[in-house]
């Protein structure tokens, strides 16, 4: 079995690739859930959502968000009465929402996910890393904003001054996932707010430590890839790198995957983690995808 940390962007990515090349059943995925909140009555777990839509093919991969050909007839009826909704939530994709909020009244989070993957004829787990719900405000140069707020209404524009998120505890199965693993896959999600939070759970970095674990960096040169990843970083002062991300994972990472681009990082790095991998990690093609995907598994002892 190989277990995957999941964000709700670049993750899903390389799932694409993954679940072409390996038995999607031994696939194992932990998502964040530090994003998660209630928008027009219903629940909105983004990173979830995400990750389930891209397992049964059926994501919005120009936006890694909603579903592929999704209409809208809700959405925009609400702005006709006044209602207008910060997310731009798809009819289909709203139905998903709909159905999870009133499962999870029944049955939890964890519960609600494995009934949706299983509708949605998915074979691997996807375990929500806590059932708790978090909270996180990002403290910028405007004052304290909402994560959402911040990321679609303000644009990700303000200058982040620091981050702040609750303490959750980890759902049923994560830390037996870890440990019963193959090897575990850190994929290339923000590692501030998409990865840290699943690290931060109790005994998440020790049952890692004691498992292969490959990460891939999200940072080509001094940039993300996609997303707000590099203010994050610059205001909890990590340096905006792989460097940066490598010294975040070094505790229990046994393999770093980086950008051909930034190969001149290979011996800075390679006093932080064992073993480096400098590979293409831009995937702009489904083979581009794949071709990631192997050469992690292939790395894999």
């Amino acid at each position: 079995m190989i277990t995957v940390l999941s964000g709700g962007t670049g993750t899903p990515k390389l799932l694409q690739g993954l679940k072409e090349i390996v038995d999607p059943s031994d696939l194992t995925i932990i998502v964040n859930t530090l994003e998660n909140d209630y928008f027009s009555g219903v629940y909105v777990s983004a990173d979830i959502d995400t990750v389930l839509y891209t397992m049964a093919d059926m994501i919005n991969d120009e936006f890694w968000y909603g579903v592929k050909d999704d209409t809208f007839i809700t959405h925009e009826r609400l702005e006709e009465l006044g209602c207008g909704e910060l997310l731009r939530i798809g009819d289909i994709d709203r139905a998903t929402k709909i159905q999870k909020t009133q499962l999870m009244q029944k049955y939890g989070l964890k519960k609600a996910c494995e009934i949706q993957a299983e509708n949605m004829g998915i074979k691997s787990k996807i375990i929500p890393m806590s059932e708790e719900q978090s909270d996180i405000k990002i403290i910028t140069d405007m004052g304290e904003l909402e994560f959402h707020d911040f990321l679609i209404k303000h644009q990700s524009e303000p200058k982040v001054l620091d981050l702040k998120f609750s303490k959750v505890s980890p759902a049923e199965g994560i830390i037996e996932a870890i440990k019963n693993s193959e090897a575990v896959i850190i994929g290339p999600s923000n590692p501030i707010t998409s990865i840290s939070p699943i690290l931060s759970l109790e005994d998440v970095r020790d049952a890692l430590k004691e498992t292969y674990t490959i990460a891939v960096s999200p940072i080509i040169g001094s940039d993300a890839v996609s997303g707000p990843a590099s203010k994050f970083m610059e205001a909890l002062g990590v340096e905006v790198s792989s460097v940066g991300v490598a010294s975040l994972y070094q505790d229990f990472l046994d393999n770093f995957v980086i950008d051909t681009q930034d190969s001149n990082l290979e011996s800075q790095l390679n006093q932080i983690v064992n073993k480096v991998t400098i590979t293409n990690t831009i995937m702009n093609s489904l083979d581009a995808k794949k071709n990631l995907a192997q050469i992690i598994i292939d790395s894999i002892p």
